[in-house]
């Protein structure tokens, strides 16, 4: 009897993963467990809270979404950073308050590649696109980033700790993570 259920196993395991080894949404690696989906959800809410800050130019509410000890990092230029949060928001803060008069519209989009954590921690690695027009709708920056973000959940909220922009991405790398 032991035999038969162990051919049985064996038998469902090698006729289950065949059948989706050309499926990269059902391998065994992307499985995602019941605690995967509550941080997930609870993250896509983050990134929507980030994106909508950014198109109504609320400053204080992004700001908020930011460990008070968060560094970010950049490497995509020619200038190679790392500094505290409060540096790179005193330089973003105009791009925010010209957003919320009207004089600009920005607009920020998050696809993942790459989703780590638990209940409390989270790696997010992606692509962003940051689109900004002036008050006649022209195009006056346009930006695919390749992005990594590490954040932490304190007191039922979730917040970076680290941002890392690392490289320009192309419209394709964007279509691709669709």
């Amino acid at each position: 009897m032991e035999k038969l259920l162990l051919f049985l196993m064996i038998l469902l395991i090698v006729d289950i993963e065949p059948s989706n080894a050309n499926n990269p949404t059902r391998s065994l690696n992307n499985l995602k467990l019941p605690g995967d989906s509550t941080r997930l959800v609870e993250l896509d809410r983050y990134w929507a809270k980030l994106s909508k800050t950014v198109q109504e130019g609320d400053f204080e509410g992004y700001k908020a979404l930011y460990h008070n000890d968060a560094v970010v990092v950049f490497t995509s230029g020619k200038n190679k950073i790392s500094e505290p949060i409060a540096k790179a928001l005193a330089s973003w803060k105009k791009g925010f308050n010209d957003t919320k008069e009207g004089k600009q519209n920005d607009k920020v989009e998050f696809r993942f590649s790459q989703r780590i954590g638990s209940e409390t921690t989270a790696h997010e690695t992606g692509i962003f696109f940051f689109t900004s027009f002036d008050s006649n709708n022209k195009v006056k920056a346009k930006s695919f980033t390749h992005f990594e973000v590490l954040l932490i959940k304190r007191d039922n909220e979730w917040y970076a700790l680290m941002e890392y922009q690392k490289s320009e991405a192309s419209q394709e790398e964007w279509d691709a993570l669709k």
